[in-house]
């Protein structure tokens, strides 16, 4: 029997999930390069069920709305930090100058990857010196980010309640402050004990800010090589089926590091130079949402994984313990 006679037995199967059947697939900003490469890979998830799947995201831009309701911005995690009223005016203003010249590099649909690398090594090593030698009280980017605790994607809680509920872990890969990250996550009441982040954390010297954690985490490192040897990759490095959802192209190699035979989903975020960036986000994420500021695409295939998963396991469809871990930086 041929491959196309084996892919064309599995979709008149019984229980077979096609594209035109989930509703949040067929929206006109749901955009797909390979619909029928985007069916099986779901479709395996639903096979496989919760105990397979592990789930990665990204936080600015893609755990937080890209814009509000009003069309205003939404501060970065960076950002939330930069609204601390205590910091020294010199620092606002480096910081500043640091974002316009580095944040169009980050989001140039024309430069290559390669070259990107170097600057984002420097915008990161520049701010890290930026933020030394000087006190700073934590509880004030707690108020700063209390403000930024309903900026999350709609339906985001039904999302990470979900994911507790079927015990699948979920690594939070941030290239921006991890500080502000835990502090909007826990304030919001999604920082569950499934999840896990990763990110760019305040260290401190004497009682003064001394920079960041090592490893530094830009936006086109952060995979999960950095993981390995880690209590998290122990737990999730065979969990083989994976959806990764990030607003840029660097996001799409997240999982990067997990077996060559895993079944990875990567959803992007298109929001910035969308003419420009169509075809390059067509060409890395397997579905692309177009200035959708919704949880919709992964409640939809997470309802479809919990369905079948109740269907095989209906006494414990209400639920079981969760998969605990340390909720901080590695």
């Amino acid at each position: 029997m041929g491959n196309n006679d084996g892919i064309q037995e599995e979709q008149n199967s019984e229980g077979y999930m096609r594209i035109q059947d989930i509703p949040a697939l067929n929206q006109s900003h749901c955009k797909m390069r390979d619909p029928q490469l985007v069916e099986r890979i779901i479709n395996e998830f639903v096979n496989g069920g919760p105990e397979r799947m592990q789930f990665v995201s990204d936080f600015d831009y893609t755990i937080t709305k890209q814009r509000t309701e009003d069309n205003l911005p939404v501060l970065s995690s960076f950002g939330i930090f930069h609204e601390c009223k205590s910091l020294p005016p010199y620092f606002k203003e480096a910081t500043d100058k640091l974002f316009h010249k580095y944040r169009p590099i980050e989001i140039d649909p024309h430069m290559p990857v390669e070259e990107k690398v170097q600057y984002m090594i420097e915008w990161w090593t520049q701010s890290s010196k930026l933020v030394s030698g000087f006190p700073f009280d934590e509880s004030e980017l707690d108020h700063s980010a209390s403000k930024y605790k309903r900026a999350l994607r709609d339906r985001t809680h039904e999302l990470f309640a979900t994911l507790l509920h079927l015990q699948i872990p979920v690594l939070v890969f941030s290239a921006g402050l991890g500080n502000s990250v835990v502090s909007v996550m826990q304030q919001a009441g999604i920082m569950h004990a499934n999840v896990k982040v990763i990110s760019n954390f305040l260290q401190y010297r004497e009682g003064l800010l001394d920079g960041f954690q090592l490893p530094m985490i830009h936006t086109f490192n952060k995979n999960e090589t950095v993981l390995v040897g880690s209590e998290y990759y122990d737990l999730v490095h065979t969990r083989d089926h994976i959806i990764v959802m990030g607003d840029s192209i660097g996001d799409a190699e997240m999982a990067n590091g997990v077996p060559a035979s895993s079944h990875i989903l990567k959803i992007g975020f298109l929001f910035d130079h969308v003419e420009a960036n169509m075809e390059k986000y067509m060409n890395t994420f397997d579905i692309v949402l177009v200035d959708d500021q919704t949880m919709d695409v992964p409640n939809a295939l997470l309802a479809l994984v919990e369905q079948r998963h109740q269907l095989r396991h209906p006494r414990v469809a209400n639920g079981t313990s969760p998969v605990v871990l340390a909720n901080s930086a590695l």
